[in-house]
């Protein structure tokens, strides 16, 4: 955690992202990376954030929140 108290975003190095297989990816382009349950909370924030400043569609959203919901579900059990 920062000074802030707040939990700091997590990180992948160039090397680690590009060694994620393209399925680790939410999106095509190897948008969104979500390997982990860290990152997935992180993709459903930020979707949600480019959803409503019109950078994402509706469509991609849906996507994001279904396959990193899916990370989170493997996470738990």
């Amino acid at each position: 955690m920062r000074k802030t108290g707040r939990p700091t975003m997590s990180k992948l190095t160039t090397e680690e992202r590009n060694a994620l297989p393209d399925d680790a990816f939410a999106l095509p382009g190897r948008r969104y990376p979500i390997p982990d349950a860290t990152h997935a909370r992180d993709a459903l924030a930020r979707a949600s954030e480019m959803l409503h400043r019109g950078n994402l569609t509706q469509e991609e959203y849906d996507t994001i929140h279904a396959k990193a919901e899916d990370v989170l579900r493997r996470e738990r059990m």
